[in-house]
C-alpha cells in the first residue's frame, strides 16, 4: 500500500529551518538570573555538611540555595526539590546556585563542597530484592496510577499479592487458565531470559525552564513541556496557591519522547519566589544524563508453549523493571501486552517494580511496550525456529483480532492485526532471496493509545483566517494535522487555518502530548469547534444573502449560494459584520469538546534485513520496512516521518544505546561520546507502508501514530541477527562479541 499524495508541510517548519523559532533557552527577560545545579556525586549517601561560603562570595552570585533555604513540602526521599539529609542517586540535585550569568553560576557551583557519608548503593534490581539488601527509599512508595495515566498506562493490576520482595514498590499480576497443564501438553516450550537495557531520551534540547514571579503573587513559567496543565497543577500545589495564579507557557519542544512532562519546573518555581526575579535553569549535557529521567531496564523470564501446528497454548512470564530511585509504573502495561497480543488460552504473568540507587525513570516513547515486545517477539521467533515455520504465518495463526477477549475482560474492537501481517508477508524485503550471511527478521507490536477529555476553540479573524486554539503542545506535527481536521470541518483550504497552542491562562483544557493521544483526543474537539464556527458564519450569511443555511457553501474565501455563485459575500465581510459597533450579529467564536470513550488499538510490523560478518561479529542493516495501521492518515507525510523517527529509535536500542553503570554507581555513558546513538550510515532507508483501517471513534477515522513505530524494531533486528548468526540474541543492545567467529554451523 503506497503512501497517499495528500498532506501538508508542518505549519511551523519554515520558522524552524530558518532559525526563527524561539526556544526556551532563547528567552531574555528583564532581570533574568541563571541557575546552576550542584548534583550528588554519590549514588547513596548521607549528607554530613554542605560548605557554601566560597560559592556565596564568588563574583556575580545572588544566592546559594540548599534544602534549608526552601519551604517544607510534602515531598520525601528522592522527590524533594533539593536533597535534604540523604541522596538516593548520582545526579540528585543538592544545591542551586543563582547568579547573574550562566558562567558565574557554573564557576560558583564548582566551589561548593559537600561532605558525604557514603552508604552501600543498591545497583542491581535482582540484588535489590534480596532479604539483606539495604532499603533504597526511606519510606514505602507505591507505583503511581497518576504518573502512569499521563502516558496511557496502568500502574498496577488486581490479584497482586500483598507480600512483596524487598525494594519492590508495585506488582502487576495477570492470570488465566491452567498454565502448568498447558505447558505440559505443549509439543515445544521455549524457556529463556531476555534483557532490555535502560536508555536515555537523547533529545537535542536539554531540559530547560524559565520562571518569573508576578506582582499579584502568581508565577509564570516558560517550559518546553509536553503537559502544561500537569506543570500548572503541580506548581500550584507546591506553592499552595490557586491554579489561576500559575501560568504555564508551553514553548517549542526540541524533542520530548515522554521525558518532558515535568522535571525542573517545581524547583525553579521555588527559586523564583525566593529571589523575587525571573530565573532560568538549563541542564548541561552531562547533567541531562544523570538528572533527566530515562527509560527503565527490564528483565524477562519467559516460558512459551505451542503445539506442533503452531497454536500457542500457554505463557508464563516473570519480569522486573529497574526503576532507579522511584516507584515506577511500567509493569501493569507490560502485562497487558504480554497477555493480549496473541490468542494464548492460559497465562501467568507476574511483574515487579524495583527501586535501585540510580536516576529515577519515567516514560520513553511507548513505555512498557518496547520492553514487552522485545521479550515476547523474541520468544515467538524462537518458537517459529523450533517448529520450522514461517514467522509471519505463526503470528497470523495466533494474533488477536476483533472479538477476541482482552486481559481486562472486554473484547478487542476492530483492529488491523491481520492486515499489517499480511502486508508484511507480501513486502519485497521479506520475500526477496537472501544473500550469503544475510537473514530477515520480523516483529509485531501494538499500542492501545491514551485518551483524555479535551476542548478546543475556533474563531474567524478579520483577514478570513480560521484560528483554532488548543492546549496540547505540538511535539510531532499535531498542529498541522489538527489544521487539516479544522479545514475539512469548516470548508476552507488548510492554508486558511492556523492552530495556536495557548498558555494555561486562556487555553481550553487539552490532553498532555503523550501516549499517541493528541490527534485522537483533541481532534474531535477541533472538528466540533470548526463546525460550530462554520454554522455561526453561515448564520450571518443567511441574512446577507437571503438564503437558507443548507443552500450555502464556502468556496475560495466566500460564502456562495449553491447554484447561483454570483450571489456571494466575502468571509472577511461577514466577520466585519460580526464585530461592527452597534451591530446585530454575534461574534464568530466557537468551542468544541471531546471525550472519546473507546480505544482504537494500533498494530504494526517491522521487517529488518541484516548481513553478518562471521569473523568480526559485525552486522549491518541492509534493508528495513515498517507496516503500520494508522486508521486514517490525516497528514501522510508527517505520519511517515513519525514512523521513520520511531523506527530509528527502536533500531538504536538494538545497535548500542544503553545506560551503563560501574560497580560504584557511576554512569559511564554520560555524554554523546559514550552513549551510542545510531549514526546515519547505520540506518538504511526505511520503507513505510500505511494500512488504513478507520477508527469508528477517532476524528476522520484516525488512530494514534507516535508510539507504535518505536515498539517492534528492536526485536526485529535481534531476530534477524539471530537467524543470520545461528546464535540467539536475548539481550539488547546486541553484543557483537557474542557473534565473533561463528562457524557456518552456527557454533
Amino acid at each position: 500500500m503506497s503512501v497517499p499524495a495528500r498532506g501538508r508541510r508542518r505549519q511551523e517548519g519554515g520558522e524552524k529551518v530558518t532559525g526563527a523559532t524561539r526556544f526556551t533557552a532563547d528567552l531574555e527577560l528583564a532581570g533574568l538570573l541563571h541557575v546552576q545545579l550542584v548534583v550528588s556525586q554519590a549514588p547513596s549517601a548521607r549528607i554530613r555538611g554542605i560548605e557554601t561560603s566560597a560559592a556565596r562570595s564568588a563574583p556575580g552570585v545572588i544566592d546559594v540555595i540548599t534544602s534549608r533555604e526552601l519551604p517544607e513540602t510534602d515531598s520525601a526521599g528522592p522527590d524533594v526539590p533539593l536533597a535534604k539529609d540523604r541522596v538516593f542517586y548520582l545526579g540528585q540535585p543538592v544545591v542551586a546556585i543563582v547568579a547573574q550569568t550562566e558562567a558565574a553560576a557554573a564557576d560558583a557551583a564548582a566551589l561548593v563542597e559537600i561532605d558525604y557519608e557514603e552508604t552501600s548503593p543498591v545497583l542491581d534490581a535482582a540484588a535489590a530484592m534480596g532479604d539483606s539488601s539495604p532499603l533504597v527509599l526511606d519510606q514505602a512508595e507505591e507505583a503511581s496510577d497518576e504518573d502512569a495515566s499521563i502516558h496511557g498506562a496502568a500502574a498496577a493490576d488486581d490479584q497482586a499479592p500483598a507480600e512483596r520482595p524487598r525494594n519492590v514498590t508495585g506488582v502487576a499480576n495477570l492470570k488465566r487458565g491452567e498454565v502448568d497443564a498447558d505447558l505440559k501438553r505443549a509439543d515445544i516450550v521455549v524457556r529463556q531470559s531476555y534483557r532490555f537495557a535502560a536508555a536515555h531520551h537523547s533529545f537535542l534540547e536539554p531540559h530547560v525552564a524559565v520562571a518569573r514571579p508576578e506582582p499579584d503573587g502568581g508565577l509564570t513559567i516558560w517550559s518546553p513541556t509536553q503537559g502544561p496543565f500537569v506543570v500548572r497543577d503541580e506548581v500550584a500545589t507546591l506553592l499552595d496557591v490557586p491554579t489561576h495564579k500559575v501560568r504555564v507557557v508551553p514553548m517549542p519542544v526540541g524533542g520530548g519522547f515522554g521525558g518532558k512532562v515535568e522535571l525542573l519546573e517545581p524547583l525553579l518555581a521555588l527559586i523564583a519566589v525566593r529571589v523575587g526575579r525571573p530565573v532560568r535553569l538549563s541542564l548541561t549535557r552531562s547533567h541531562e544524563f544523570v538528572v533527566g529521567h530515562p527509560a527503565p531496564a527490564a528483565l524477562f523470564d519467559i516460558e512459551l508453549g505451542a503445539l506442533r501446528d503452531g497454536t500457542l497454548l500457554a505463557l508464563r512470564a516473570r519480569f522486573s523493571y529497574d526503576n532507579g530511585a522511584s516507584a515506577g509504573w511500567h509493569a501493569g502495561l507490560t502485562a497487558s501486552f504480554l497477555a493480549g497480543t496473541y490468542r494464548i488460552p492460559s497465562y501467568d504473568l507476574h511483574g515487579l517494580e524495583v527501586s535501585t540507587n540510580k536516576t529515577p525513570t519515567d516514560a520513553y516513547r511507548a513505555p512498557g511496550a518496547t520492553q514487552a515486545f522485545f521479550a515476547l517477539e523474541s520468544a515467538i521467533d524462537e518458537v517459529a525456529v523450533k517448529l520450522g515455520v514461517d514467522p509471519i504465518d505463526l503470528r497470523l495463526r495466533n494474533v488477536s483480532r476483533e472479538g477476541d477477549p482482552t486481559p481486562d475482560g472486554h473484547r478487542w474492537p476492530r483492529v488491523a492485526s491481520v492486515e499489517v501481517l499480511e502486508e508484511a508477508r507480501r513486502h519485497p524485503l521479506y520475500t526477496a532471496a537472501l544473500g550469503p550471511d544475510e537473514a530477515v527478521g520480523v516483529a509485531l507490536g501494538s499500542w492501545g493509545g491514551a485518551r483524555t477529555p479535551s476542548a478546543a476553540g475556533c474563531r474567524v479573524d478579520p483577514d478570513g483566517m480560521v484560528a483554532v486554539t488548543v492546549g496540547s503542545p505540538d511535539i510531532s506535527g499535531t498542529a498541522t494535522g489538527l489544521a487539516l481536521i479544522a479545514a475539512q470541518a469548516f470548508g476552507v483550504s488548510p492554508d486558511k487555518v492556523r492552530v495556536e497552542v495557548a498558555d494555561t491562562s486562556n487555553a481550553p483544557f487539552s490532553a498532555t502530548s503523550s501516549g499517541s493521544q493528541v490527534t485522537y483526543s483533541v481532534g474531535g474537539a477541533v472538528y466540533e469547534a470548526a463546525q460550530e464556527a462554520r454554522r455561526q458564519l453561515l448564520e450571518i450569511a443567511t441574512e446577507e444573502l437571503e438564503a437558507a443555511p443548507e443552500d450555502l457553501d464556502i468556496v475560495d474565501g466566500r460564502v456562495i449560494v449553491r447554484g447561483a455563485p454570483s450571489r456571494a459575500v466575502e468571509i472577511t465581510r461577514l466577520v466585519e459584520l460580526s464585530r461592527a459597533f452597534m451591530g446585530r450579529h454575534k461574534p464568530i467564536q466557537a468551542t468544541g469538546r471531546s471525550a472519546v470513550q473507546a480505544a482504537s488499538p494500533m498494530f504494526t510490523v517491522h521487517i529488518a534485513r541484516v548481513r553478518l560478518d562471521r569473523e568480526t561479529g559485525a552486522y549491518s542493516l541492509t534493508g528495513y520496512a515498517a507496516v503500520q495501521d494508522v486508521g486514517h492518515a490525516i497528514n501522510p507525510p508527517e505520519v511517515v516521518a513519525q514512523i521513520h523517527g520511531g523506527a530509528t529509535q527502536a533500531i538504536g536500542r538494538a545497535l548500542g544505546e544503553q545506560l551503563v553503570y560501574d560497580g560504584d554507581g557511576q554512569l559511564r555513558t554520560a555524554s554523546f561520546l559514550d552513549y551510542e546513538l545510531p549514526a546515519a550510515d547505520q540506518i538504511p532507508n526505511i520503507d513505510v507502508r500505511l494500512v488504513e483501517v478507520p477508527s469508528p471513534v477517532g476524528p476522520l477515522g484516525a488512530k494514534g501514530v507516535g508510539e507504535p513505530p518505536a515498539i517492534p524494531g528492536t526485536a526485529a533486528v535481534a531476530n534477524a541477527v539471530s537467524r543470520a548468526a545461528g546464535v540467539r540474541v536475548r539481550e539488547v543492545p546486541i553484543d557483537r562479541w557474542l557473534l565473533t567467529g561463528i562457524r557456518d554451523d552456527g557454533r
